[in-house]
């Protein structure tokens, strides 16, 4: 049976062939077996291609030795998410990354007035209303700089917020090369909901553009031109001597991120706004059982649902849709 491979299958290829970086090889790899059709035509180019993968992971892994027995760095180019949600910040030099991460999270980036001072990735969990979401700290991206490690990050990552200084005048071309830079590394930015890219070598990531020291931006033209250069894309104005624009921040993240919390209460007692269940949006009452347990969900008959909107203790089924801050009692 024929192999039947797409054209952008053998273009990747070659890449594969010529690249000498193991952790880009292997990302490339991973990419080569997701583009393979799945039949007895490629069940062999299957197995090699995991072969493939599982050999460039071993020689990338952290517990891994060089082979002159030299010690090795850790690897940045995962990191595990946590929370409701991965949310990566990107942008220049100096825009205001970690003056963010360290305001709106627990981590402790550099913070410094010169440029490249964030040398490599930094998670910290930021909360927002009754739940955690996973902010990323990165170095920045310029003609100067680009780590390879940023493209697994960003692929991996469940939200990209671009940060984009409004005090300075070059802010457009710097902004306009980090989209360039990513959609070269076969990364599309979306403002709405991303569609699946026709070549199957892209990925496309939700974004929105973090508009920071909206202060020193006294006339407001800075925030004006980017909006009117991408009206796709959502933008918020923020400052770290304003808690409201903070606030509109991490609201925005949230909103972004298409999900819903859904509180669950016990029958007869009261709801604990704490700890809700995390779906996407349009989720239902199936999903929220079944994040719960299968066999929980598999005994379930039927829910009662309290929100805005709707009766008290309204009886619903499964298949019933739930929106953001919905509690739900179930019934087995």
């Amino acid at each position: 049976m024929p192999a039947n491979l797409p054209p952008q299958y053998y273009e990747l290829e070659r890449e594969y062939r010529a690249e000498r970086d193991p952790r880009e090889k292997l990302r490339i790899a991973e990419e080569l077996l997701r583009m393979m059709p799945k039949h007895k035509g490629t069940d062999k180019l299957q197995a090699d291609m995991k072969s493939k993968i599982s050999r460039h992971k071993k020689e990338t892994s952290d517990q891994g030795t060089q082979a002159a027995g030299a010690h090795r760095g850790p690897a940045h180019d995962y990191i595990a998410k946590e929370g409701a949600g991965q949310v990566i910040l990107i942008g220049p030099p100096n825009s205001g990354k970690s003056s963010l991460i360290d305001v709106l999270t627990h981590a402790k980036p550099l913070v410094a007035d010169y440029p490249f001072s964030t040398r490599e990735p930094l998670p910290g969990m930021m909360p927002f209303e009754t739940i955690q979401l996973q902010l990323i700290d990165t170095p920045p991206i310029s003609p100067d700089s680009y780590e390879n490690y940023m493209t697994n990050l960003v692929r991996n990552a469940d939200l990209v917020v671009t940060v984009c200084d409004l005090a300075d005048k070059a802010m457009l071309e710097k902004i306009e090369y980090v989209v360039s830079k990513l959609e070269e590394k076969r990364i599309l930015l979306s403002g709405g909901k991303p569609e699946p890219p026709e070549d199957p070598r892209y990925v496309c990531k939700r974004v929105f553009l973090c508009a920071h020291k909206e202060y020193e931006d006294e006339t407001g033209e800075n925030l004006r031109r980017l909006k009117e250069k991408y009206p796709d894309f959502r933008t918020e104005a923020t400052s770290i001597l304003d808690d409201d624009s903070l606030y509109n921040m991490k609201r925005a993240i949230f909103e972004s991120l298409d999900i819903i919390r859904v509180y669950t209460k016990n029958i007869g007692k009261e709801v604990e706004k704490k700890d809700p269940v995390i779906l996407p949006t349009g989720g239902t009452v199936d999903d929220a059982a079944l994040s719960i347990h299968k066999d929980f969900a598999r005994k379930l008959k039927f829910a009662k649902i309290w929100g805005e909107g709707k009766f008290d203790g309204q009886r619903v089924n499964k298949e019933y849709a739930l929106t953001d801050e919905d509690i739900i009692e179930f019934h087995i």
